[in-house]
């Protein structure tokens, strides 16, 4: 199971393996919150300028960030943590991010593609 959470969230029992999945570590964060950091899946720098700005839509976001995992860099960040998932015993994962709106994160994108869709 995958789930998302912010990373400013208090953790819980059953968050399982709590992944960072932003390029830089949020402000006022100890390292302790998480058990990985994949920073290779947080969308590209430019991209969350032009997000946060209002320069590009949601949509717009949603269809760059996805087009960001069909290179090299990104897959082998999605093969990583795919491999840490599996060798969890606890069977769940969170994914977690520093935006606090679940539903405008890329966390939310990136739960799609682990899931597979």
């Amino acid at each position: 199971m995958i789930k998302t959470k912010s990373i400013y969230e208090a953790p819980s029992d059953d968050d399982g393996l709590r992944v960072l999945v932003t390029r830089y570590w949020p402000r006022g964060v100890k390292k302790e919150v998480r058990a990985l950091w994949v920073r290779e899946l947080g969308p590209e720098s430019e991209l969350i300028k032009r997000w946060k700005s209002g320069a590009m839509s949601w949509a717009e976001f949603k269809a760059a960030y996805s087009l960001e995992h069909k290179g090299h860099v990104k897959k082998t960040a999605l093969d990583e943590l795919r491999q840490a998932m599996k060798a969890d015993d606890s069977g769940v994962v969170t994914l977690l991010c520093v935006c606090a709106d679940e539903k405008r994160c890329h966390r939310t994108i990136l739960k799609r593609l682990l899931d597979g869709g």
